[in-house]
């Protein structure tokens, strides 16, 4: 009923425990970008279906996968090598699936982030994410953190799916929010270039979450001291001191990813051209 893709890149560390938790699909695989690890070897080894491809970027990556590979069955869970799929959830993702109308063409699932060991309860600002979908009304974009647009329903499940973002450690996580810093600040710029519009009755009232969150990015970054502000929010407002030291360090974290991207966008502002100003 359920076919599964993780995509990989280096992932022999966290993949023997991801595909142990899909252990209960006959069809999952592996997109993999051509690691030089043993993460070909150790999917193949659980019976993984592996294919590899030359990565191009996130979006393109993620719809490759999800339209160029030959599934059994109709719903598609997606997963990176560094999440879970609990047991009680795997059985309601299988019910949802063989139960769902044809209007349905996604489920929403809530991601629970651990950091040693604790699980971000509070710190975790979105933590929902939409991760069943019938592939063929389902597309990536966005370079960067991606959206996934479904074309149909999306309906919220109840129970959650485990993350792991810091299980190569803090060097490795600072390492690649640097270079996803890099991308935002790209991203900004572009979107400044072409003033798009953002709407705050979109971003607090829009019916599509995907949508809102789109908009709540768009307008958060044209606030001033956006570093101060997520750290702020993210431990009053998200109550994050309530996830005890863990909650406190991610939200400095998330702090200081925020900084990059502001001095990013500013060296990327100093760099364009600037208008000759006639005498």
């Amino acid at each position: 009923m359920i076919s599964v893709l993780i995509l990989t890149k280096n992932e022999e560390q966290d993949l023997p425990a991801c595909l142990a938790s899909v252990a209960w699909c006959n069809d999952v695989h592996v997109l993999d970008s051509f690691s030089q690890d043993r993460t070909v070897e150790v999917a193949t080894a659980a019976g993984a279906t592996v294919t590899q491809r030359r990565f191009d970027g996130y979006a393109s990556q993620r719809n490759a996968g999800l339209h160029e590979l030959p599934y059994r069955h109709k719903w598609l869970l997606i997963l990176d090598a560094d999440e879970q799929i609990p047991a009680d959830t795997a059985v309601a993702l299988q019910a949802a699936a063989a139960t769902a109308t044809a209007e349905v063409a996604g489920f929403r699932l809530r991601r629970r982030d651990y950091l040693h060991g604790q699980w971000l309860r509070h710190a975790q600002i979105s933590p929902f994410f939409i991760r069943l979908v019938r592939p063929s009304r389902a597309r990536y974009h966005r370079e960067i953190n991606e959206v996934l647009e479904v074309d149909g329903q999306v309906q919220d499940l109840t129970l959650c799916f485990n993350h792991f973002p810091f299980s190569k450690g803090i060097s490795y996580w600072l390492s690649k929010h640097n270079q996803y810093s890099s991308m935002e600040a790209e991203r900004w710029l572009q979107e400044h270039q072409q003033q798009l519009g953002f709407s705050l009755r979109t971003a607090l009232f829009g019916k599509d979450f995907t949508q809102r969150r789109y908009h709540q990015k768009g307008l958060f970054y044209k606030l001033p001291a956006r570093p101060l502000v997520k750290w702020l929010y993210m431990v009053f407002g998200r109550r994050a001191f309530l996830d005890g030291s863990a909650g406190l360090l991610y939200a400095t974290l998330q702090a200081i990813y925020e900084y990059f991207i502001v001095l990013k966008t500013k060296e990327l502002l100093r760099e364009q051209p600037q208008p000759r100003v006639l005498a």
